[in-house]
């Protein structure tokens, strides 16, 4: 079996932030498998899926970003879900927006719902999904910005983004990581190259 889970935090207030990209992509991907996300099951919003024999539970945390872990800690242990074959999709600031990179185990960097998991899970060992929210421009305070709804104009590149991460998760659950890694962990060339 296994759980992708997007992070973000609870409440209209935040839902269209750039903060909640990780949920905003599992309501997207839950939309094209034809699946409800049910409310409180593992502290989470999630759904379980057939998906070509496999089962997959998409899930969203209903903890603030900071307590991530305990919300996913409860559906590895609920399911009984290797590590490996857990995968956490979230925002990443140092990415910019329109890419997303893959990783098969890692560090946190500054995220603290990634921090919180990798403590509750006691392990950094499990596949991750990074979507860039980057700024096109130096901003002056980091948490104003990922807590700020994405601009009009932005939305042809956040599309782009949960495109390239819906396609990257559809290989990663094919066992098919180093082929998503391939493809989406180059450096994307800017387009006056």
């Amino acid at each position: 079996m296994w759980a992708v889970v997007g992070l973000g935090n609870p409440g209209r207030r935040f839902s269209e932030t750039r903060h909640n990209v990780g949920s905003i992509f599992i309501k997207k991907v839950a939309k094209g498998w034809k699946v409800r996300l049910r409310k409180r099951i593992f502290s989470s919003k999630a759904a379980e899926v057939d998906r070509k024999g496999d089962k997959v539970l998409l899930g969203i945390p209903q903890t603030y970003m900071n307590r991530s872990g305990l919300a996913v800690k409860k559906i590895v242990e609920g399911r009984g879900i290797n590590p490996e074959n857990l995968i956490i999709v979230f925002d990443d600031f140092d990415i910019p927006l329109g890419d997303v990179r893959i990783r098969k185990e890692g560090g946190t960097g500054t995220h603290k719902g990634m921090h919180s998991i990798v403590e509750e899970l006691r392990t950094n060992k499990f596949p991750r999904i990074r979507i860039g929210i980057g700024p096109s421009a130096p901003v002056e305070d980091a948490t104003e910005f990922v807590l700020s709804s994405f601009e009009k104009v932005e939305e042809p590149l956040l599309k782009e983004s949960l495109r390239k991460a819906q396609e990257a998760l559809e290989m990663m659950l094919d066992g098919e990581i180093e082929k998503a890694m391939s493809i989406y962990n180059q450096r994307q060339k800017s387009l006056e190259d």
